[in-house]
């Protein structure tokens, strides 16, 4: 019972509005949905999102930083995240966390997996080991099942 994604629409860093899914069109994605606020996505799900980006070269990571009151994401805070001031994977902003209830989000980090297909594959919450782990297991099925 997989549920095809019709559209993910954010804004990049410049502000312009972009449609994930048409951006990203057959490719194996690998959402992040994430806050500079939050200290298990900048201090261990952006570092994992980064290894996964480099384990699995034929999935493409993107990063959404989910706005919430007060804790909006601008160009300059979320580049400020990344110690060497370049961002490693795609990122953009999603204005008043529509995308985190697109996908009825439990928190941050959010992780999302969507196959080629533009289906969705797998929503796993958090950055602790056993969601480290039943991430890991999912991106293995998807690529493995998949002619990427």
């Amino acid at each position: 019972m997989s549920t095809e994604i019709q559209s993910i629409t954010v804004l990049d860093l410049d502000g312009h509005v972009t449609d994930l899914m048409s951006a990203y069109k057959n490719k194996v994605l690998l959402l992040i949905i994430y806050n500079n606020d939050c200290l298990g996505c900048t201090g261990r799900a952006i570092p994992l999102a980064y290894e996964f980006k480099q384990t699995f070269p034929s999935i493409q990571v993107i990063g959404i930083h989910a706005d919430f009151k007060n804790r909006e994401g601008t160009k300059e805070n979320i580049k400020s995240v990344f110690t060497s001031g370049e961002i490693p994977f795609p990122i953009y902003i999603d204005r008043e966390h529509q995308v985190f209830d697109q996908f009825n989000a439990e928190g941050t980090p959010q992780w999302i997996l969507i196959s080629e297909h533009g289906e969705l594959f797998r929503s796993i919450f958090g950055s602790q080991a056993n969601a480290q782990n039943r991430l890991h297991y999912a991106l293995e099925s998807l690529v493995g099942n998949s002619n990427v």
